[in-house]
């Protein structure tokens, strides 16, 4: 079951971040982008995981030592619980850059890499999108 529904997830996020990359002014992207519903839904997922792995009321969450104690004692339902929280934030990330870029009515064509960044190497992308949006905003005031 939980190994269905890891599966369930991913193949459900590829669909999402299709649409952001390659459709980013369709309607079923502009509803993804207008509220958290992809979060929302892998919410459930996540709490669903988490109900089925050990209780992390002694996990410790303040050394790295704790951190790594959590990873080498992972189930298949927690591995999965952290799976999930990624997919969920970075597909957050992702929707407000696109909606960021069309709000201050950018190309969204120039989102594609903080995008693929977001999706392969989570805050990386933020990073690029900043860096992005900064040239964008030297560019503008140059042409005005």
């Amino acid at each position: 079951m939980i190994e269905s529904l890891f599966n369930f997830c991913n193949t459900v996020i590829l669909g999402c971040w299709f649409f952001l990359l390659v459709l980013p002014k369709h309607k079923i992207t502009q509803t993804l982008i207008r509220y958290p519903y992809v979060p929302l839904v892998l919410s459930f997922f996540y709490l669903y995981f988490l109900s089925q792995s050990p209780p992390l009321s002694e996990a410790d969450f303040s050394s790295l030592d704790g951190i790594l104690s959590l990873f080498l004692q992972a189930t298949p339902a927690s591995a999965a619980a952290g799976w999930v929280h990624y997919l969920g934030f970075d597909f957050w990330v992702g929707a407000w850059m696109i909606k960021d870029q069309q709000e201050r009515q950018q190309n969204s064509f120039w989102a594609i890499p903080a995008l693929l960044c977001t999706f392969m190497l989570g805050p990386t992308g933020v990073l690029v999108y900043s860096l992005i949006v900064v040239i964008q905003n030297i560019r503008d005031r140059q042409n005005a």
